[in-house]
């Protein structure tokens, strides 16, 4: 291949790599960076996605930002606020002339109004609040009237509903007029005299029924809800479990307070995920990468030393076996055998049980299912591999080791015993720890990952080395 060719594929390539991912941002900050006159700036802005916009913002300057705020309308402001994170957001919005600023938070969601306030500093978020419209402010206040970890904190305002009893000439009517304010219109709401919910209609319905046709006979009546005041946790399945665009959050009263939608949906699952990861891991906390190391610091010591001190057992509780490592110091260079493996049925087992109690009517009968079908599952496996590690690490020992036959299957079939026993112990461990946790109230997410490992090594290591002096040293006589 000629040097011009493989130039010319070159950059064919980078072209074609180019054209599957475009540089948005780069272009919207050249676009801001430049000199064009603000009505074609926001004609060229108006071009790209809010995402797009708002990823670009984090690589301009102060005086580029307030450059973009001037430029652009209200409307685009909003939507690129709606894909910021609320700290970020804050910055932003203490950035830009107080006015515009009120216009921008009135036209957000107001569950994502109500989070990027609560990140201005009090007195500037006092003047915007005076500054919104009064419909917004009461809105605005209500859903910060709810605990962060519950639903209603995480609603919005901005949906339709109308009386149960309209025609449907009335009902369009109604749609139209809410509309003006209010654009999620796929699917309505429907209400009684007292504003207690009633159901839910498709828009489609609406548009594409008769004037003759019923109302009730368009609206669903089994549509799902949820409590403003429940729990996140508590609502999270049954979010997933209907998968609407939007899902309305009533008062203790049966009153429509708001919607939840998919979005809210989607950032409550992850969020949740977040912090069940961080759970898992041992922090208190999630981390931020901007935070402090000291805060970071507070959040990984507290499970950490608790730790510390389960491993200065489980190193002592190797010491007790000091005498058999040293008759047969072979047995040491499988003992992360042992431990890598218990620690990873462990693993799994409190993976599935973390799950099962997301169900709070999970019953007794069910909880010992779940125990005894874990240790099923860590037997047969263990039973499988253990199969397996007999007659590898036999042969092993046997041609790499130059041990004679006995000796080596000896040895391996120890393996296999110890590898079957730590394996259905560990998926105890793993299912029974959070179980208690869970029976004395204490999340068993935050504490369940940590303590698993640390006690599955102490089980693989009594199990290996006890078997081991059982066995081979005892009953067969390797020893020395």
């Amino acid at each position: 291949m000629s040097q011009e060719t493989k130039e010319i594929k070159e950059a064919m390539t980078q072209d074609a790599s180019a054209a599957v991912r475009p540089d948005y941002e780069g272009e919207i900050v050249g676009i801001i960076k430049g000199n064009l006159s603000p009505k074609v700036m926001l004609s060229r802005l108006e071009d790209y996605h809010g995402n797009d916009i708002a990823r670009a913002m984090e690589a301009l300057s102060l005086n580029e930002r307030k450059k973009l705020y001037r430029v652009c309308t209200v409307d685009m402001l909003a939507d690129t606020f709606e894909y910021i994170d609320e700290e970020s957001a804050g910055v932003y919005l203490d950035e830009m002339d107080i006015q515009k600023a009120a216009r921008v938070i009135s036209e957000l969601e107001t569950d994502t109004a109500a989070d990027v306030l609560h990140e201005i500093n009090k007195e500037k978020r006092s003047l915007l609040i005076e500054l919104l419209n009064p419909e917004i402010r009461d809105d605005i206040r209500l859903i910060a009237s709810f605990d962060d970890d519950e639903i209603g904190s995480r609603m919005t305002t901005n949906f339709i509903s109308i009386r149960e009893n309209l025609t449907i000439k009335e009902a369009m009517k109604e749609l139209i007029r809410q509309a003006k304010q209010n654009d999620n219109i796929s699917t309505l709401f429907t209400v009684d005299e007292h504003d207690e919910f009633y159901g839910a209609v498709d828009l489609k319905d609406l548009i594409t029924a008769d004037s003759t046709d019923s109302l009730e006979d368009l609206t669903t009546t089994s549509f799902p809800y949820v409590y403003a005041n429940e729990s996140i946790d508590d609502c999270i399945e049954k979010l997933k479990e209907y998968g609407e665009d939007f899902v309305p959050v009533l008062d203790n009263g049966n009153r429509l307070l708001g919607v939840i939608t998919a979005q809210s949906v989607i950032e409550v699952v992850d969020d949740e995920m977040g912090e069940d990861y961080a759970r898992l891991a041992g922090l208190i906390a999630e981390e931020d990468l901007n935070e402090p190391l000291a805060d970071s610091m507070r959040k990984r010591l507290p499970w950490l030393i608790i730790l510390l001190g389960l491993g200065i057992a489980v190193s002592g509780v190797v010491g007790i076996f000091e005498s058999v490592v040293a008759q047969l110091t072979l047995i040491m260079a499988f003992q992360s055998l042992i431990l890598d493996m218990a620690g990873n049925v462990g693993t799994q087992s409190l993976a599935v049980t973390i799950r099962m109690l997301t169900d709070e009517n999970l019953i007794f009968r069910r909880k010992l299912h779940l125990v005894i079908k874990e240790m099923k599952v860590g037997f047969f496996n263990g039973t499988l591999l253990s199969a397996v590690s007999v007659v590898l690490i036999g042969l092993y020992i046997m041609l790499f080791k130059q041990k004679a036959a006995v000796f080596s299957f000896a040895v391996s079939g120890c393996i296999g015993v110890s590898l079957v026993l730590a394996m259905l112990i560990s998926s105890a461990v793993g299912t029974l720890i959070p179980l208690f946790f869970k029976r004395i109230k204490i999340d068993p997410a935050v504490a369940s990952g940590p303590l698993i490992t640390t006690i599955n090594d102490l089980v693989a290591v009594v199990t290996y080395y006890g078997i081991s002096k059982i066995l081979l040293i005892d009953i067969l006589g390797f020893a020395g």
